[in-house]
């Protein structure tokens, strides 16, 4: 039987729409399923109701971050602007917007978290930026963290690599809510009816939009810079090539610092 990349729940009265990420290793994010989310988020135009869209991850994790495979010099050149554009399209759903984290959430799939409007997480979830140990960089996490979570914060982040737990990110302010696993959906419900469920569609539309217009404007004004950063400048150096080698060899980098 094949499993879809991304699967797509709808509640009765139509105020909630929920997708899920699949991939049989960690719900990495593939070219596939970056392509079956935006297609699957382009009918969400045609739902006057909606007042939540969340994404999770199947399984123990959210996603343990992009395919590797797909971050050779041969492959990036296709995958990088795919996932910005799957981030833009995520900045310009007009409804709400939230990652439901259990589990890790790394590199790409913390960027996929970094772009909805709420955070809502288990208490075991895990969130950080590994891309330094592959000697590369996250694009969109260093055009949306900062403002998330302040630019010293973002910045160490991204140079040491290090993994930080739900409560360290909650206590920054980048979270909703933390709970435990088994009780994160009915968390997530709970305050869903409470916070969202009595208002105005229409309204919320409009408020999360708004809400949002400086991190629209941060990643128009960046992301075209950085990932030309990344593309022309990064993945020139021997470093990088390297970085993505050794991953998918299994065995530690070599590197020459060039």
């Amino acid at each position: 039987m094949t499993v879809l990349p991304v699967s797509v729940g709808v509640s009765a009265d139509r105020t909630r729409v929920a997708f899920r990420l699949f991939h049989p290793k960690g719900n990495i994010i593939t070219a596939e399923m970056i392509h079956a989310l935006r297609s699957a988020l382009e009918t969400l135009a045609e739902n006057p109701h909606l007042k939540l869209v969340t994404i999770e991850g199947h399984g123990d994790d959210f996603s343990f971050g992009a395919s590797i495979a797909e971050h050779t010099r041969e492959e990036i050149g296709r995958v990088l602007p795919a996932m910005r554009g799957l981030i833009d399209d995520l900045l310009s759903i007009a409804a709400p917007t939230a990652a439901v984290v259990r589990g890790r959430c790394l590199g790409g799939g913390f960027e996929l978290a970094l772009a909805c409007d709420l955070i809502f997480a288990s208490d075991d979830a895990v969130f950080g930026l590994p891309e330094i140990d592959l000697g590369v960089f996250p694009p969109i996490a260093a055009a949306l963290l900062p403002l998330r979570v302040g630019a010293a914060r973002a910045t160490r982040t991204m140079l040491t690599g290090e993994v930080q737990p739900a409560a360290d990110w909650r206590a920054a302010g980048l979270l909703e809510l933390v709970t435990s696993r088994d009780q994160l959906e009915r968390a997530v419900d709970e305050w869903f009816t409470r916070h969202l469920a009595p208002k105005s569609a229409a309204a919320l539309r409009h408020a999360a939009i708004a809400a949002r217009v400086g991190l629209v404007a941060q990643a128009e004004s960046t992301l075209p810079e950085l990932e030309r950063l990344y593309l022309d400048d990064l993945m020139r150096t021997l470093d990088a090539v390297e970085g993505v080698d050794a991953f998918l060899q299994k065995r530690p980098p070599i590197w020459k610092n060039r």
